[in-house]
């Protein structure tokens, strides 16, 4: 990368943890909104435990825990979805505990925050996605477990993967993930 690009990037950075450690948006309920802290600003997500309770206590667990942070994007395919949450980094790691599959009626439209797994329903465990537009042949397949309500163009700016798998060279980190409920103004 050249001098004056890399340095651009820098002050981007810099101005991106500036923001993301400002006062938070308006985090309906606090204690069921994720912030999800990318190089390129904060995505908002919705959590849904009407959907599937299991999922959303597990996801705010391993949030509190800061499994998340510093984890990548290992898996992105534009107009489809972001893949992460794996620490291997390779789309086979988890944190060691399924979860039994929440399915529900809710549609994968954009913005929709979903748990990846392997083919058996009930092997979810800490990997997610988020859907960049309709996807139909998702519904009743995973279990989803949240909504981007603020955000999205930054998701949008994730590296994409290259080939069918969407596996990215060099993929886009995880800076931070918090429960609102526990993000001190």
């Amino acid at each position: 990368m050249r001098p004056f690009a890399a340095r651009l990037r820098l002050i981007a950075l810099a101005i991106g943890i500036i923001l993301m450690t400002a006062p938070a948006a308006d985090a309906g309920d606090p204690e069921n909104t994720l912030f999800l802290d990318l190089e390129y600003g904060r995505v908002v997500i919705e959590m849904r435990p009407d959907l599937a309770p299991k999922h959303v206590a597990r996801i705010k667990e391993l949030v509190r825990q800061k499994f998340y942070d510093g984890l990548t994007f290992h898996r992105v395919i534009g107009g489809f979805m972001a893949q992460g949450g794996d620490p291997k980094g390779n789309g086979t790691g988890g944190s060691g505990t399924n979860l039994p599959a929440e399915f529900s009626d809710e549609p994968h439209e954009r913005g929709t925050v979903s748990m990846a797994r392997a083919f058996h329903p009930d092997s979810a465990d800490s990997q997610f996605f988020i859907v960049y537009a309709r996807a139909r042949h998702l519904d009743g397949q995973y279990t989803v477990w949240g909504r981007v309500t603020e955000g999205m163009q930054f998701v949008g700016k994730l590296k994409r993967g290259s080939g069918p798998s969407g596996a990215v060279d060099d993929p886009d980190k995880i800076i931070r993930m918090q429960v609102a409920a526990d993000v001190k103004n």
